[in-house]
């Protein structure tokens, strides 16, 4: 659950798509700017909050095991997961457009959705109250990224799991494009013996070809 904010303005600027600035009556918002500024301020609070916390948390750990599981914790996957978790995406200000084509389902619209949300309560209550609610909701998932192994590549992951199971290698195939050049989202597809395993969205085909990946190994592990 989101934190009390006391400028309501700065919440509803980070709840702001830049795509709703164009429609603003028609979305709702009465914010006078999108949430990207926002986005870029909590993108670096919400990496100083999760190394802190990992520096502290993992004590026998050196830097670069360190980064890797920051990675993982701060991935898109894990962000979109989080704001779909608090209901960011039914309260985000967004055109009929991008809502249209998927916007509150977009991993890369939701994550960046949740990093302006940091900033935001970041300006409105410091630090601390950041760390505070990050404690309370993102935090407690590095349990689960270490039980599952989602610190490592999962690309790399899935074929050592193929690979132990006799099964042919991972083939991926991008079946979506959408948007702009500047800001696309790609939706790829990993298929085993001829079989989709897992579908994964991202603003790169790497990170899409990883979501994939992840759904695929979730799978393989729902079933055995």
């Amino acid at each position: 659950m989101l934190p009390d904010f006391k400028n309501q303005d700065l919440l509803i600027t980070a709840l702001t798509h830049r795509s709703a600035l164009n429609e603003k009556e028609q979305s709702g918002t009465s914010a006078s700017e999108s949430n990207e500024r926002l986005e870029f301020l909590g993108d670096a609070v919400l990496e100083l909050a999760s190394s802190i916390f990992l520096y502290q948390e993992r004590p026998a750990d050196a830097e670069g095991m360190l980064t890797t599981y920051r990675s993982a914790l701060v991935r898109t996957e894990t962000l979109a997961e989080l704001a779909k978790e608090l209901g960011l995406d039914q309260r985000i200000y967004l055109s009929k457009g991008e809502e249209a084509g998927g916007g509150r389902d977009n991993p890369g619209l939701l994550a960046d959705l949740l990093e302006a949300v940091v900033g935001a309560l970041y300006l409105d209550q410091g630090f601390s109250a950041v760390q505070s609610f990050l404690d309370q909701v993102l935090f407690p998932k590095f349990n689960g990224i270490l039980a599952s192994k989602a610190y490592r590549d999962q690309k790399s992951l899935l074929q050592e799991v193929v690979q132990a199971r006799s099964l042919s290698t991972p083939v991926y195939r991008v079946i979506k494009e959408e948007g702009p050049d500047h800001d696309k989202t790609f939706t790829v597809e990993v298929l085993i013996d001829k079989q989709v395993w897992g579908v994964g969205k991202g603003n790169s085909k790497q990170r899409a070809q990883q979501a994939s990946a992840s759904m695929a190994l979730k799978k393989i592990t729902d079933d055995n």
